[in-house]
C-alpha cells in the first residue's frame, strides 16, 4: 500500500468540469486586443463577434449553411431557446442520462407542457437512441458532463427524420465528433472544452432548425431574450455578430485566444486526440486497479472530457464521504481542484481531460489519487 506522497505534482492542478483549465499557453496579456470600453455594435466590436463565429465554424467543421450565433446565458441559454422557440409544433422524445438531461425533460414536460415521451437511463447507462421516435422533436445531450457517458456516434439518428433533433453538446464540442448532418439544433459554451470564460452560448442551426423558426410560432409568450425570428423571418443579424444582448467583448477576446490556441495546434482533430489521450490514461489507470472503476457501463460511452470515476473497495462503509475526503486531501496538497463528483450524480471523482489539460498534469495526479486512496483506507 503506497501512502509516501507522489514526487512529482500536476504544473495546473485546475481538473474542474466547468469553467475547465485554459489554453495552457494562455494568459492576461493575450488579451490586450479587447476592445475594452466600446460598443459591440462598433464596427471592432463587430468584427470581433464575426471572427469567434468564423474560427468556431472553421475548426469544428460547421457546414457553410447552418447558423452559428452568439447569445446569452452559457449552453442553459443557448438550448432554452432552441427548446422556447421550436418546440411544440410536434410532440416530443425527451432523453435524459444525466442531470443536465433530466433539466431539460422538466422544462419541456413541466414548464412548456408538451406532449412528450420521456427516456431515461440511470448513471453510468445511456439510453438506447436507436428506439426513439424521429418523427417527433428528440432533445438530448450528446455528453452527459455529470455522468462521464457519451453518445458514442449518431448512425442510429436516421436523415430522413421528420422531427427536429435538438443537441447540447456543451462538454462534447472540440472534443468529440460531432455529426452535423444529424444535428439540426445544437449548443454549447465557452467554458467546457476550449477553456474560455462563462455567460455567453453558441447556438448552431441546421436549415431544417431555420425552416421550423420560419414557419412554426409556439403558443406560448416569448421573451425578447429568447426572440430568433421577426415578422416570420430569421433574424439574421444573429448570426452575424449582432447578438441579443450586449456581450462582454473581454469574454469574446478569451474565446478568441482559445479559438486561435486550438487552431494553432492542429484544429478539431488535435484537439480531440489530446483529450482522447488524456482519457485513455485514466482509463488504463482503473484498468490496473481494483478500486476505481469509470462510472460508464459500456466502454464504448465512455466520455474523453468529463471522465466520471466512482470507489469500488469493499472496505468503504460511507460511499460518498470517502469520496468526498479524497477529493478534500488531493485539494489541500494543490494537486487537484475540483475535481469531487457533481451534487446529483453518484459518489466518486470528476476529472476533466479536455485539450486544454496538459497530459502530463494528468500522468502527475493519477499517483496522488492511489496514495489519497489508500491514506483515507488507513485511515
Amino acid at each position: 500500500m503506497v501512502t509516501t506522497k507522489p514526487d512529482t505534482r500536476p504544473d495546473n492542478a485546475r481538473f474542474s468540469s466547468g469553467p475547465c483549465a485554459k489554453p495552457p499557453t494562455w494568459s492576461l496579456e493575450a488579451l490586450g486586443d479587447a476592445p475594452l470600453g466600446r460598443s459591440h455594435r462598433a464596427s471592432i466590436g463587430k468584427s470581433k463577434l464575426a471572427e469567434a463565429i468564423d474560427l468556431t465554424r472553421e475548426i469544428l467543421g460547421v457546414p457553410a449553411d447552418y447558423r452559428i450565433g452568439i447569445v446569452p446565458a452559457s449552453d442553459t441559454g443557448a438550448y432554452e431557446m432552441a427548446m422556447w422557440t421550436m418546440l411544440g409544433e410536434r410532440p416530443a422524445e425527451m432523453v435524459a442520462w444525466e442531470s443536465f438531461g433530466a433539466g431539460w425533460v422538466t422544462d419541456v414536460v413541466e414548464q412548456l407542457k408538451i406532449e412528450a415521451t420521456v427516456h431515461e437511463a440511470p448513471y453510468g447507462e445511456i439510453v438506447d437512441m436507436a428506439a426513439l421516435n424521429y418523427d417527433n422533436d428528440v432533445c438530448f445531450t450528446w455528453n452527459g458532463t455529470t455522468s462521464g457517458v457519451r453518445m458514442p456516434h449518431g448512425d442510429m439518428i436516421p436523415g430522413d427524420r421528420a422531427g427536429l433533433t435538438l443537441c447540447d453538446a456543451t462538454s462534447a464540442a472540440f472534443a468529440q465528433d460531432l455529426p452535423w448532418d444529424k444535428l439540426d439544433v445544437t449548443t454549447f459554451s465557452w467554458q467546457k472544452v476550449m477553456g474560455g470564460e462563462g455567460a455567453h452560448g453558441m447556438l448552431i442551426l441546421s436549415p431544417r432548425a431555420v425552416e421550423r423558426l420560419e414557419s412554426y410560432a409556439p403558443a406560448w409568450p416569448l421573451p425578447k431574450i429568447f426572440r430568433l425570428t421577426s415578422n416570420g423571418k430569421l433574424i439574421e443579424g444573429i448570426f452575424k455578430g449582432e447578438t441579443i444582448n450586449t456581450p462582454s467583448m473581454l469574454c469574446v477576446e478569451d474565446y478568441l485566444v482559445a479559438l486561435k490556441w486550438g487552431q494553432s495546434i492542429g484544429g478539431q482533430s488535435a484537439l480531440k486526440a489530446r483529450a482522447d489521450a488524456n482519457a485513455g490514461a485514466i482509463f488504463a489507470f482503473c484498468d490496473k486497479h481494483d478500486w476505481i472503476a469509470n462510472l460508464a457501463v459500456d466502454p464504448a460511452t465512455r466520455s474523453n472530457t468529463s471522465v466520471c470515476l466512482k470507489f469500488t473497495d469493499d472496505r468503504i462503509t460511507d460511499g460518498a464521504a470517502f469520496a468526498k475526503a479524497v477529493a478534500k486531501r488531493l485539494e489541500a496538497e494543490g494537486v487537484a481542484l475540483d475535481i469531487g463528483a457533481y451534487r446529483d450524480a453518484p459518489a466518486g471523482l470528476r476529472i476533466w481531460c479536455g485539450a486544454t489539460v496538459e497530459h502530463s498534469d494528468i500522468m502527475a495526479l493519477l499517483p496522488w489519487i492511489e496514495w489519497a486512496f489508500n491514506t483515507e483506507i488507513a485511515a
